[in-house]
């Protein structure tokens, strides 16, 4: 005769550590005394399944989902493509910047097309920052 076994999932120390921030920001906020976040916590370090967490959460708000990509995030910033992308912007900006010493203008001309590639430089992360997730995987 086969015996059930419950498909429970073991709780790793970031589930433990996502669901402690979570009870110690409600704690901050005011909608936990001192008291249920020090139980809470207790509980929460001793617990061993992920469904265990998850009823220690369930009567506190979920914190609005970041909008991706914008602000713009570092990693996306640090991104290898973004990071060429500035590197041929400011090589364009200091030859036209030269460009305009060596032709004795009066008026800065290169102002305005360092503009836009600044303009393109920003959108190039933001849609980098499109491709980065954050979150638990684990809904709770």
């Amino acid at each position: 005769m086969e015996e059930k076994i419950p498909h429970r999932i073991r709780a790793a120390d970031a589930d433990r550590e996502r669901v402690a921030s979570t009870i110690q920001t409600a704690g901050s906020e005011g909608r936990l005394t001192l008291d249920e976040v020090e139980e809470r916590l207790t509980a929460v370090y001793a617990a061993r399944f992920t469904d265990e967490l998850r009823g220690l959460t369930t009567d506190l708000p979920r914190p609005a989902p970041p909008r991706p990509g914008w602000p713009i995030t570092r990693a996306a910033l640090r991104h290898p493509a973004v990071g060429v992308h500035a590197a041929v912007a400011v090589t364009i900006v200091v030859l036209m910047t030269i460009r305009w010493v060596a032709g004795g203008a009066g008026f800065f001309w290169p102002a305005f097309p360092a503009f836009w590639l600044l303009v393109s430089l920003l959108a190039h992360a933001r849609m980098r920052g499109f491709g980065t997730r954050r979150g638990a995987a684990v809904p709770y």
